[in-house]
């Protein structure tokens, strides 16, 4: 794992990675503990047009199988969908343990039969960890889930397709 960390005068510290740090793989790694839907990331993608698309994801639609790899789904009609099967390039971004991180990813679409949803397995291009010391960054957008045990049960069944996806690709 790549880790350089650069404190501003302790007002700021940065760490770029190619590796998920432990605690991140741990929170993707398809167990679902205690996930509450307040964890959301932003999957962007640039289409042919150079516009960003975007879709918000939670813990139940992104899988971390090895520390270089994250797995994702998609609807397979959505512009963000169509942009990273078209540029094979994505970014995540979401705020974790007070700090923001942006995680650049080279992606493939990985075809799975009799699964209605767009798998894809991407690798750590570069990562980056940003933290300020005067202020916490607390959280970024966040879902509060209205029907908890449905949408546990359908994350279940996402984080198994990724499982499926990611064997595939390796």
């Amino acid at each position: 794992m790549t880790d350089h960390t650069a404190p501003q005068a302790s007002l700021s510290s940065h760490s770029v990675f190619d590796e998920w740090p432990p605690a991140l793989r741990a929170l993707f790694d398809g167990t679902l503990a205690g996930a509450d839907g307040r964890f959301t990331a932003s999957l962007c993608a640039a289409d042919t047009a150079h516009r960003v698309r975007t879709a918000l994801l939670s813990a139940g639609e992104l899988l971390a199988p090895d520390a270089r790899t994250l797995a994702f789904a998609l609807w397979p009609s959505s512009r963000t969908a169509q942009a990273v099967a078209a540029s094979g390039r994505a970014t995540l971004a979401f705020v974790f343990d007070e700090a923001f991180y942006q995680v650049q990813l080279d992606a493939r679409r990985v075809p799975l039969d009799d699964v209605p949803l767009a798998c894809f397995v991407g690798t750590i291009e570069s990562g980056e960890m940003q933290r300020v010391g005067y202020a916490r960054l607390t959280n970024g957008i966040a879902f509060e889930l209205t029907e908890a045990d449905a949408v546990l049960a359908r994350w279940r069944e996402q984080l198994e397709w990724l499982k499926r996806a990611a064997s595939a690709a390796a």
